[in-house]
């Protein structure tokens, strides 16, 4: 399971022109699900999105989660984050989860996150959906729940 997480401002999804999730400060979590992932993956990636410590505290150092910093998560599901570019031109998305597994995960790691006490809002799985993130710092982190990076 892979995430590119984004502290934002603010941010918003749209489907078909109608916001479907939106988000005031806190964390954009783009959620990928690999083939074989499962619920450790889950577990992994939700505990470290809760934990991540990259919003700032008091003296302007990163040092506070987003529950610390009274933000909420807007979570995008992105099998894109399972491109494969290192032959040709035209990604593989070989490695990524087939849907009705990856639609579980994705709700899955929402739930957990839900659960420890966080607002979660999300997109709609599979839709074609305009993401508009204003990103604070800008702070892009990579996750990956088999820490391959």
């Amino acid at each position: 399971m892979r995430a590119v997480v984004q502290r934002a401002r603010k941010a918003h999804v749209t489907v078909d022109g109608q916001i479907v999730g939106c988000i005031e400060k806190g964390l954009v979590v783009f959620l990928g699900v690999g083939d074989g992932d499962g619920e450790q993956d889950c577990l992994n990636l939700a505990s470290k999105i809760w934990g991540l410590r990259i919003f700032e505290d008091e003296g302007g150092r990163m040092n506070c989660s987003v529950q610390e910093a009274g933000g909420e998560i807007l979570c995008i599901s992105q099998f894109t984050l399972y491109g494969d570019c290192r032959k040709g031109r035209r990604p593989s998305f070989i490695a990524a989860a087939p849907p009705e597994q990856a639609v579980v995960l994705y709700e899955r790691v929402c739930s957990l996150l839900r659960e420890k006490g966080l607002t979660v809002s999300t997109g709609v799985f599979q839709a074609m959906m305009d993401v508009v993130v204003h990103n604070e710092g800008p702070v892009t982190i990579l996750l990956d729940s088999h820490k391959t990076f």
